[in-house]
């Protein structure tokens, strides 16, 4: 049931009436309709899984009002560790149990060791890393003592579960528990900014991801076939797909929850305008890149600080290895984690890692050269972190890229701009990357339509609706559902 199809539409028409009119201000029983809406949501996307959610949301409740209870600091940090080690181990056997026995199997073989282990059967619960995480840094708070432990279930349970964010996040910390202990009144500014962000989201989904995705995995199926120039194409194509498919996830989970009065975290910030890896990477996933700052790189920081550059350098590739592996249990996330940790490497020494760059307007609005080349060259090195990425292994990640690396490559190229299909894509990316350039200071591009005459505002919307319609295919999935 994802946010583009019909079935999430009559689903969230019946919780937003509901919620909004004989629920209008009745904090708990709104906090009862999310619970349950989520948990049906949940059911819907993955029945099977839904006794490990409840079951999951249950002993986290009861750990956080354990840590509170413990009566010696060093019985806290043991019940907190507990957390911590009990979602680490429910990633470890649905995520990696198997991939962990294949590649034990594969050294014993290399070796000339026979084995007859064999993989079980199963199945990833959807949402599994945004739901531990959430779990986890709950823990890790409470321990801390930035938030007291929650004690009204229902509005954990409702945390946990909270619908628009439960498969593909934003990862929202628990400070979010504090949203629904508020008297929740409907907005009607904040439920019409809502609905703008919602429809850019999508618009970004079915107007460029799911455009792409016919020229995409084609290439993909057939690499040793494809010449370079087609490689480059699908390579670069993938890289505006995921990001119009993920960041128009979160702008709709974001839009979604503003329409039933609450923030989400934001989860992009225009991250194609990056002048280097660093940057990139703050503007990127960020409720995951700053989740893992705070609990693996700040921590391991500390602890390496003595090294100087290289234990920062030593803490963060461990910290992006970590981001790589949070993605699935493949040796490609890793190369891809361990890809991105060593083009820290050069920032941190030149002591540019730390340093923010502020972008400004060149000639004509447009950015200024030297800006430019950085995001260039960023683009292009984040593109093949994201060839590695797609990969279904290490192997065929090097033979995109070997063939990719072909001297005619960017002659053939260019050619690819004479199919009218190519030269559609190209249009509204470029339209896309425009739009976003000139309106980087808000939230997403549509914000500033709230001081359009209304006129100019409709015809905006009946424009992108008409796109919508023409433009609307088949692919209802998103990328981010598998990680």
């Amino acid at each position: 049931m994802g946010f583009n199809s019909l079935p999430f539409l009559l689903f969230f028409v019946a919780v937003f009436t509901l919620y909004w009119f004989p629920l209008r201000e009745k904090t708990k029983a709104q906090n009862v309709l999310i619970l349950l809406a989520s948990w049906f949501f949940y059911g819907y996307a993955s029945l099977k899984m839904l006794p490990l959610l409840i079951g999951a949301t249950v002993a986290y409740y009861g750990l956080g009002i354990w840590i509170r209870n413990c009566r010696s600091e060093k019985q806290a940090s043991w019940i907190s560790a507990l957390g911590v080690v009990l979602g680490v181990g429910l990633l470890l056997y649905f995520k990696y149990f198997n991939f962990f026995i294949e590649s034990f199997a594969s050294l014993f073989g290399v070796m000339g060791l026979q084995t007859n282990w064999r993989t079980f059967d199963i199945i990833l619960p959807l949402g599994l890393s945004f739901v531990t995480f959430k779990l986890i840094s709950y823990c890790v708070e409470i321990r801390r003592g930035k938030i007291e432990p929650e004690t009204d279930f229902i509005a954990f349970a409702a945390y946990v579960a909270f619908f628009p964010c439960l498969l593909s996040g934003p990862i929202d910390r628990p400070q979010f528990l504090g949203q629904l202990h508020k008297t929740r009144a409907f907005d009607y500014d904040t439920a019409a900014e809502g609905i703008r962000q919602f429809l850019w989201g999508l618009a970004k989904k079915v107007l460029i991801a799911d455009r792409c995705v016919y020229v995409i995995d084609p290439v993909w199926e057939n690499i040793g076939e494809a010449s370079g120039s087609s490689l480059l194409m699908a390579a670069l194509l993938y890289t505006f797909q995921m990001y119009t498919d993920f960041s128009g996830y979160s702008d709709m989970a974001i839009g979604t929850g503003k329409l039933l009065g609450f923030r989400v975290t934001r989860n992009f910030n225009y991250p194609f305008f990056s002048t280097n890896v660093a940057e990139y990477w703050r503007r990127w996933h960020m409720s995951l890149t700053s989740w893992l700052t705070d609990y693996v790189f700040m921590p391991l920081n500390v602890r390496f600080r003595d090294w100087g550059k290289m234990g920062m350098i030593l803490a963060i590739i461990i910290n992006m290895v970590l981001v790589g592996l949070w993605h699935g249990a493949n040796w490609t996330f890793g190369v891809f984690g361990l890809y991105h940790g060593l083009l820290f490497v050069p920032l941190i020494l030149s002591g540019a890692f730390a340093k923010r760059h502020k972008l400004k307007d060149g000639w004509m609005g447009l950015p200024k050269l030297s800006d430019l080349g950085g995001m260039i060259l960023t683009f292009l090195l984040v593109t093949i972190g994201l060839v590695i990425f797609r990969a279904e292994s290490v192997g065929q990640a090097w033979q995109f890229l070997s063939g990719m690396a072909h001297l005619e490559t960017l002659k053939g190229f260019w050619l690819f701009f004479l199919h009218p299909d190519f030269r559609t894509k190209t249009i509204l990316i470029v339209a896309l990357m425009a739009i976003e350039w000139w309106n980087r200071s808000v939230e997403f591009p549509l914000v500033p339509m709230k001081d359009y005459h209304w006129t100019a505002r409709y015809a905006i919307y009946l424009g992108l609706a008409c796109l919508l319609i023409m433009l609307w295919g088949k692919n209802l999935t998103f990328l981010y559902i598998d990680f």
